[in-house]
């Protein structure tokens, strides 16, 4: 039996996909989480074989979820399902620990056979993706990395520009994670002073332009 986690925050992509998957014999939805913390959390105590991750979900995008994950489970296969693919999101997927991304647009035709190579911890990449991981090889040489800075961060630093992008205050993140407000302050300037920001506008600028979030 395949067990498959899913996490989108949209409940009808959930049904959707899970109608989809619990259709196939020998696969089971053993779990569904609408953000990257409650997959993240799901994960760890299911330990499914696959991991179907939507790109933008609120709280913890599906970025920073892959990253736990792979670390925590590194047995794991990991799916990206998003409907963005340039580059250096790519990039970034790639080095998260994903090995598998489908853009929605194309679910209906790949997406069984996604989940069926991760199955047998085999990598799978639509064309349209093969292609633009071939392009961002190629141009590597030519342009810097522009998540270099964001990658210095540490995934709690990471947790709180995502949700300092999503306009939540202080006390609000500090209660989400269980920390105080003063850890919150301390993690805020430590993101500022590494990204060289200087106020929440430039972070919301910096999440948008680094596809941490949605504009």
């Amino acid at each position: 039996m395949v067990r498959i986690l899913l996490a989108d925050d949209h409940d009808i992509v959930r049904l959707g996909l899970r109608d989809l998957l619990n259709a196939h014999e020998g696969w089971e939805v053993c779990g569904e989480a609408p953000n990257g913390r409650e997959a993240v959390r799901l994960a760890a105590s299911l330990k499914p074989d696959v991991v179907i991750l939507d790109l933008y979900m609120p709280e913890m995008n599906g970025l920073e979820a892959a990253r736990q994950i792979r670390h925590e489970l590194p047995r794991t296969e990991i799916l990206i399902f998003t409907m963005h693919e340039t580059e250096q999101l790519i990039r970034e997927v790639l080095a998260a620990g994903a090995r598998g991304y489908v853009l929605k647009s194309d679910a209906g035709r790949h997406l069984i056979s996604a989940v069926e190579a991760l199955s047998h911890h085999k990598p799978f990449f639509t064309a349209r993706v093969s292609e633009a991981l071939l392009d961002a090889y190629l141009n590597s040489g030519a342009k810097p990395d522009a998540g270099s800075s964001f990658s210095a961060l540490t995934a709690r630093e990471r947790e709180i520009v995502q949700m300092l992008a999503e306009g939540k205050s202080n006390k609000e993140i500090g209660d989400r994670l269980s920390i105080s407000v003063k850890t919150v302050e301390t993690h805020r300037a430590n993101v500022m002073r590494k990204l060289g920001i200087n106020s929440i506008v430039e972070l919301v600028h910096y999440a948008i332009r680094n596809e941490l979030v949605e504009a």
